[in-house]
């Protein structure tokens, strides 16, 4: 299963540089790292990401993150992806835009 992190552009480029990362700062102040199904990815860039530009969806498959990945209650006790530790470049899977038009995130039709 595929699961979903959303970066500016300063972020994913961090990631890049150095090859892992704690995650944005909502990630290091709650001590885990955010991902999103693809079920729930659209309400999360609404909602904590609304009207921002220059976004990057990351995928990375769920199954390589061992058990530092926890299912935890969040919006409306649904389970969300919480990653407890830091994620590593080699992880992810794709990188992709996320642009902005008319003021909604378009999102890759591939979503799974």
């Amino acid at each position: 299963m595929l699961i979903y992190k959303i970066f500016r552009a300063p972020e994913w480029a961090a990631l890049q540089e150095a090859g892992e990362t704690a995650g944005a700062p909502v990630d290091l102040a709650d001590g885990f790292i955010h991902f999103s199904t693809a079920e729930q990815v659209a309400e999360t860039a609404a909602k904590h990401f609304a009207g921002e530009d220059g976004l990057v969806l990351l995928a990375v498959d769920a199954e390589t993150l061992g058990e530092a990945l926890r299912w935890e209650p969040s919006r409306g006790g649904a389970l969300f992806p919480h990653l407890y530790r830091r994620l590593r470049l080699a992880e992810v899977l794709w990188a992709k835009p996320l642009p902005l038009v008319d003021g909604i995130h378009r999102f890759p039709e591939d979503l799974q």
